[in-house]
């Protein structure tokens, strides 16, 4: 009897093990069979319920503003002004004055500013403020250097807006909105104090509107157009020393020029001798031919 007693204590433990392990094996294939979207969504529960902050996240509206607004920025070509400083010294101040003002008027620019004046007996100064289109300001600099005797100092800054120019938009239709509703109230209104408080908070929705769509419309003037200040310097004492004149570099371009020149056509007459040599031979036969058939008539002549 001590033997059975003993035997059923060790097995009751045993029959327990395997039924807890028989049910966690349940659970788990059961939880492998359920969908995925269903596991995520149970987890994310469990989370946002333990923690509390997590709650709401993914409905927050200030995350979904925030998002909406980097995709917008995104999206938009960047708005970058341009400014552009460049000192210059000419030869003749009229005549590079002359000559920028063509290309501004060729660049579809136009000028703001210009002035000219003379700093001392020798010297003349002058100093344009040109808006180019921004798209081309590189290209009236290339021209303008070209043009000139020496670049003294160029300079080139940005500033991108465009951050400023989105967030102008988004309170523009903010602002929009608002004064739609107001005025849909204000047809509605019958009382004469909600007529007459409707109609000071459109006025004020309506200046605020017309103050953001004047910042958008400057800003846009000015991305799309590059101011360009030019100084320009005339010294007509020291524009030739300043000036070098590099006799000896021109000397050996020109030498090499002509050497080249003479090459290629030597090249060039080799090459017509040697490739055309077949036709010249056949030439030269039918030459001899006709020179003997000739000659030879103007022997029978003679002797008759």
């Amino acid at each position: 009897m001590r033997k059975f007693i003993f035997a059923a204590c060790l097995l009751i433990p045993l029959c327990l093990a395997a039924c807890s392990s028989n049910q966690s094996k349940e659970s788990s294939d059961s939880a492998a069979h359920l969908p995925k979207s269903q596991v995520k969504t149970e987890s994310s529960n469990n989370v946002s319920n333990g923690g509390g902050v997590l709650e709401n996240f993914d409905n927050d509206p200030a995350n979904e503003s925030a998002s909406e607004e980097a995709d917008t920025i995104e999206a938009t070509d960047r708005m970058v002004i341009h400014q552009v400083q460049l000192q210059v010294r000419v030869q003749k101040l009229e005549h590079a004055q002359a000559f920028i003002e063509k290309r501004v008027e060729q660049y579809a620019g136009y000028i703001v500013e210009s002035n000219i004046y003379r700093e001392n007996e020798t010297e003349k100064a002058g100093q344009l403020v040109i808006r180019i289109p921004d798209k081309d300001f590189q290209s009236f600099l290339r021209d303008t250097e070209e043009e000139v005797a020496e670049v003294m100092e160029r300079t080139i800054s940005g500033e991108d807006v465009t951050e400023q120019y989105v967030d102008l938009e988004a309170r523009l239709q903010s602002k929009q909105v608002v004064e739609k509703r107001l005025l849909s109230f204000l047809e509605e209104a019958k009382k004469t104090e909600d007529l007459l408080q409707i109609s000071n908070d459109l006025a004020s929705v309506q200046e605020e509107i017309e103050t953001i769509t004047g910042k958008m419309k400057f800003l846009k003037n000015q991305t799309d157009y590059s101011t360009i200040t030019i100084y320009l310097t005339e010294d007509s004492i020291q524009k030739i020393a300043e000036k070098p004149l590099n006799t000896w570099e021109k000397t050996k371009k020109q030498l090499a020029a002509s050497t080249n020149f003479l090459l290629a056509l030597g090249s060039g007459i080799i090459v017509f001798l040697i490739g055309n040599l077949p036709i010249f031979i056949i030439v030269l036969c039918i030459g001899a031919i006709l020179f003997y058939i000739i000659r030879r008539r103007k022997r029978v002549k003679k002797e008759r």
